[in-house]
């Protein structure tokens, strides 16, 4: 009728194993799991991401090197030239070519282009410039299509100067002979050196 009760300490209980549950390297409770794949990938992961940048920046600067030795030397750039055929651009129209890794406007400036700009007071410049400055020919201009504000390719026959050159970037203007009229462009559109060898041939550089 009694049941016998017999008194158990918690020591006499039998505690769960997980051991079939856990990967062989973890069995062993004397080890740590320091030098455990599991959990270092964290720390690989880390130092191949930064050896992984060092390598690319190596390389970046050996390869800029390398391109830099393959490029013309300075003295051989400053003597580039360019011979431009200047026989086929009619009157108002402006052409674009390239002349050491910039481009180079060709305007054919028309009459009313030129007595437009005869007639403005170097007062009203921001960089005080007459056209006989500019030119070798009054009918011909020949700049840099760089914008002496931030370097942007300004447009030729565009702006408020009727044949003149607008930046679309800053808003800078220029007249037809290349002069900065308006805006933040601190000076004219550069001249390069040129020569006519001809009525119809110009040599740039």
């Amino acid at each position: 009728m009694w049941a016998k009760v017999v008194e158990r300490l918690h020591r006499d209980i039998k505690h769960p194993n997980f051991d079939a549950y856990r990967k062989e390297k973890f069995k062993d409770p004397s080890k740590t799991t320091w030098h455990s794949q599991d959990e270092k990938y964290g720390y690989t992961y880390v130092v191949g991401f930064f050896g992984l940048l060092g390598g690319m920046y190596c390389t970046k600067t050996e390869l800029i090197h390398f391109l830099l030795s393959m490029s013309a030397p300075a003295d051989v750039l400053a003597l580039a030239s360019i011979e431009i055929d200047i026989g086929n651009i009619a009157p108002g129209a402006c052409l674009s070519y390239k002349w050491r890794g910039k481009p180079l406007f060709v305007k054919h400036r028309t009459v009313g282009e030129i007595s437009a700009e005869a007639k403005t007071p170097l007062s009203l410049l921001i960089d005080p410039e007459t056209p006989e400055q500019r030119t070798q020919k009054p009918e011909w201009l020949i700049v840099i299509g760089i914008c002496t504000h931030l370097g942007c390719v300004p447009v030729p026959n565009s702006g408020d100067w009727a044949g003149g050159f607008y930046c679309p970037c800053h808003g800078s203007h220029y007249d037809n002979v290349g002069r900065a009229r308006k805006g933040p462009a601190p000076l004219n559109l550069e001249v390069p050196p040129y020569t006519f060898l001809s009525d119809t041939l110009v040599l740039v550089g």
